[in-house]
């Protein structure tokens, strides 16, 4: 599931993602082991406080490792944005669904740190993991969304192409509410215009 904010503040993405703003500089780079335990206080926090995750008990940072593994040993990127030295936040790729089928349909999942929101890091980020997953083998690319509410995400997955694919009412139920999910979803390269490489 995604839980990013934040379209417009930082300026000029360049090739290597580095981004520019004020005197600070936004690195999106693959996430290394170190960063994990940065990545799972950021997850904690969305685990324990917010609705765009269903998990209920934050996974620790062993548990992050591992996951972190699942997704590199499927060949899919697993990145993380950072501004001074600190880890603001993460974006991955991982596997829609396990049938043979949906080999070529991947699910990004993206989370931004406490008052990092609003300040382009979820477009900066997202965007260069779109286009690293271009480079692979992958054609459709789907957001799960959770909340109909969930206004900045999906307004961050709309502007990088994402369309709305559908709406499953009360799918999750946290913090003594019926949550919605919304998924949304943008082709990858030529996307079903051609059949995948063999």
């Amino acid at each position: 599931m995604t839980a990013a904010n934040g379209e417009q503040g930082l300026d000029l993405v360049t090739r290597t993602g580095g981004v520019q703003a004020g005197n600070h500089t936004l690195v999106i780079r693959d996430a290394m082991p170190e960063d994990m335990a940065a990545v799972q206080a950021i997850y904690a926090r969305h685990v324990l406080q917010g609705t765009a995750t269903f998990e209920e008990v934050p996974p620790s940072t062993e548990d992050m490792l591992a996951r972190r593994g699942q997704v590199l040993a499927s060949g899919m990127p697993y990145l993380v944005a950072v501004i001074n030295g600190e880890v603001v936040g993460y974006c991955y790729a991982s596997q829609y669904r396990p049938r043979v089928a949906y080999r070529y349909t991947i699910e990004d999942s993206i989370y931004l740190a406490e008052g990092q929101s609003g300040k382009g890091l979820g477009k900066a980020l997202l965007s260069t993991l779109i286009e690293r997953c271009e480079q692979g083998p992958w054609r459709q690319m789907i957001a799960v969304i959770a909340g109909t509410h969930n206004a900045s995400s999906i307004g961050l997955h709309r502007s990088l192409g994402f369309a709305h694919a559908g709406t499953q009412p009360s799918t999750g139920f946290k913090f003594n509410q019926w949550i919605d999910v919304v998924f949304m979803q943008r082709a990858l390269g030529p996307g079903n215009t051609t059949p995948p490489d063999s």
